[in-house]
């Protein structure tokens, strides 16, 4: 596992991961956490939060909040994300992600092959929320903020089932979309809900 703090003769150096979630439903807003952990109170077990189940990732997520040095979390709507594209919206929650921290790193380490404009040095890693902690424990905050975000769009918008898919295109969101039409969540730009946009109009 890479270590989260680079300590050199002069200072110490803040390493953030940096997570989203999101990416592939067809509602909702993408996701980012920013996460730079406190050495002195390590978190053991972190991990890709999709390896995960439910109730472990809630645990982390009180404990990451708890023990890390910093943590954040952002957002990019569903409108952001019809404008200016999912990739571009992932980037732009990330880097609010980091904006928003409090204690600001000198290097971020980004889960993916692309790194949004942080003002510092960074890294992307394919795969890194398996092998870096604190892109673990962003991959942990991004993804329960955002299913319980879903969980709450659901009891605004019933009938989509958000609650259970979380936004993903399964058979039962496609039947709710076909049945309903799109809701305000609904990424237009997406090819399911834009298809039912041309039939209906």
């Amino acid at each position: 596992m890479r270590q989260t703090v680079l300590v050199t003769p002069d200072a110490v150096l803040w390493v953030a991961g940096v997570d989203e979630a999101g990416r592939g439903p067809l509602a909702g807003p993408v996701s980012a956490a920013a996460v730079i952990l406190d050495p002195t109170r390590p978190i053991s077990g972190l991990d890709d939060s999709k390896k995960l189940t439910p109730a472990r990732r809630d645990a982390f997520d009180l404990e990451i909040r708890e023990r890390a040095l910093a943590w954040s979390i952002a957002w990019a709507s569903a409108e952001e994300i019809d404008r200016i594209n999912i990739l571009q919206a992932s980037m732009l929650a990330m880097q609010r992600a980091v904006a928003a921290l409090t204690v600001q790193p000198t290097r971020v380490l980004v889960d993916g092959n692309r790194c949004p404009d942080v003002g510092c040095e960074a890294e992307a890693i394919v795969g890194g929320d398996g092998l870096v902690p604190s892109i673990g424990a962003a991959s942990i905050l991004a993804k329960v903020a955002r299913d319980r975000l879903m969980c709450e769009l659901d009891r605004t918008f019933p009938g989509y089932g958000f609650a259970g898919h979380k936004g993903y295109p399964t058979r039962t969101h496609i039947e709710a979309l076909r049945r309903l039409g799109p809701c305000p969540e609904h990424r237009r730009s997406f090819g399911p809900v834009r298809a039912l946009i041309e039939v209906a109009g």
